[in-house]
């Protein structure tokens, strides 16, 4: 050997050597919080404020994929939803994935489909 051992190793090499391995784990947070956990935080918001503006005459879609119009909201937790004519269930609010279309939206539906009847029927 030409160089003795002695001289390889530096006298302050150990804290550059923790810090530069501690640098992957810290990157991978970092990479993980901007990928991962920040797009799911935004979610669970834009969530929870479409559940708030939750009104009469909306059609929204249960976790079950049942299409309903909202009939009325009688507490912070349930919602009457009608699901078919003179059929109505209670759901949990939290159980309502997205809305379709607002109340006046639902009108605007329904003229859409008279037309459409006539027009087949002449």
């Amino acid at each position: 050997m030409l160089i003795s051992p002695a001289f390889a190793q530096s006298a302050g090499g150990g804290q550059t050597d923790m810090l530069m391995s501690l640098a992957p784990l810290v990157l991978i947070f970092v990479v993980f919080y901007f990928l991962l956990i920040r797009p799911q935080q935004k979610r669970m918001k834009d969530q929870k404020a479409m559940l708030a503006a939750l009104r009469r005459g909306d059609k929204v879609v249960t976790g079950g994929g049942i299409i309903g119009t909202v009939a009325r909201v009688p507490s912070d937790e349930e919602v009457v939803v009608d699901i078919a004519d003179g059929v109505r269930v209670r759901v949990l609010r939290s159980t309502i994935v997205s809305i379709l279309s607002k109340g006046a939206g639902e009108d605007k539906d329904a003229d859409a489909d008279k037309p459409a009847a006539k027009a087949g029927s002449k």
